[in-house]
């Protein structure tokens, strides 16, 4: 059964450039170190971070949610969401109890076709994370594609 139509091609190109509030985040170290405990790895020398927080620490840092980037996206579900890709650019090493500045936009948002015709959006988002003296210190680009539940075929 198809569901409803995909929004207009144009309201998905239209996204491009939207920014998010933007904001701080200092990731602490009873934070670094469940998320190193998660991982199974050894704590890092110092007060060196687990790059694995750079999963939600820029999220969480542009005063966002995975749920309004659902929205700006206008997903259909929960569930019509599929993770591309997320890539980490790490220009220093991120270090605990340091207060990161954090900015995000969409810099990509197109309508793709599956081989079987099925149509999704494909967006991507960018975080960049900047250290106390305004110094690049990571960069994190996501890539979803909000698949448009209208145009899958019943099979």
């Amino acid at each position: 059964m198809p569901g409803k139509p995909p929004p207009p091609e144009e309201e998905i190109k239209a996204i491009i450039g939207h920014e998010f509030p933007g904001g701080t985040y200092t990731i602490e170290h009873w934070e670094n170190f469940l998320l190193t405990e998660c991982t199974g790895a050894e704590p890092l020398p110092g007060k060196m971070v687990h790059p694995v927080a750079l999963f939600h620490m820029p999220i969480l840092g542009a005063n966002t949610t995975i749920g309004e980037m659902f929205a700006v996206g206008k997903a259909d579900s929960d569930h019509s969401i599929g993770i591309e890709s997320y890539d980490w650019e790490m220009y220093q090493p991120l270090e605990e109890d340091t207060l990161y500045t954090v900015t995000a936009k969409v810099t990509d948002a197109d309508r793709r076709s599956r081989e079987d015709g099925r149509l999704y959006d494909r967006i991507q988002f960018q975080f960049d994370l900047a250290d106390p003296n305004g110094d690049p210190a990571a960069r994190t680009t996501i890539t979803w594609h909000y698949n448009r539940s209208g145009s899958w075929t019943s099979r």
